[in-house]
């Protein structure tokens, strides 16, 4: 069996999502756009607790299409606090909607909003050699850099840990452990 980060701890669909898609490097704005919309509602909760609702946000969140999310209203957001695939946090569905219209805006600035997000790592994940979860950041200079420019851009719900969470989870940097499998396979081109 091939080592692994400890993480999953054993659940199927946190091992799924491990060995198939956590650190692999993202250029899709939909996806992009997910990761903004999740790990915002990951903030105070586990990531499992996420990911076991994570079809559930993508059935309330339109398939995390930002151009959808931008424009919802009152009775769309009364809607979102009622359903119960999804967190039903008043100010994190708030920040979802408003987060879709200033992706919408990156995306007018940059074309997208993945050549917006990678100009910070040059378009190269940053490869950590990291060997216990333990040395694991919360947070970096480069997490904060990141949280100050997409606040200063109207977006909430997007400290610096949050950021260094969307950063791991798309392949900005790989922290898997040097030990795991998955640690020299999404360095790959």
């Amino acid at each position: 069996m091939n080592n692994t980060c400890p993480w999953p701890s054993g659940d199927p669909l946190m091992i799924t999502y491990h060995d198939t898609e956590w650190g692999v490097p993202v250029h899709d704005d939909i996806k992009w756009f997910e990761h903004i919309i999740l790990d915002g509602a990951q903030a105070g909760l586990s990531w499992k607790t996420i990911l076991h609702r994570r079809e559930g946000y993508r059935k309330a969140f339109d398939g995390f299409d930002p151009a959808k999310v931008a424009l919802y209203d009152e009775y769309r957001f009364s809607e979102l606090l009622n359903n119960e695939g999804i967190i039903r946090n008043k100010l994190k569905i708030r920040s979802a909607i408003s987060n879709a219209k200033a992706f919408l805006k990156v995306q007018e600035e940059f074309g997208t909003f993945d050549a917006y997000i990678w100009k910070f790592t040059e378009g190269k994940t940053v490869v950590n050699q990291w060997k216990s979860l333990g040395e694991l950041p919360a947070s970096t200079p480069l997490s904060d850099l990141i949280s100050k420019d997409l606040k200063k851009r109207g977006f909430t719900f997007v400290g610096s840990t949050i950021c260094y969470a969307f950063m791991q989870a798309s392949g900005m940097v790989n922290d898997h452990l040097v030990t795991c499998f998955r640690h020299p396979e999404v360095n790959q081109p």
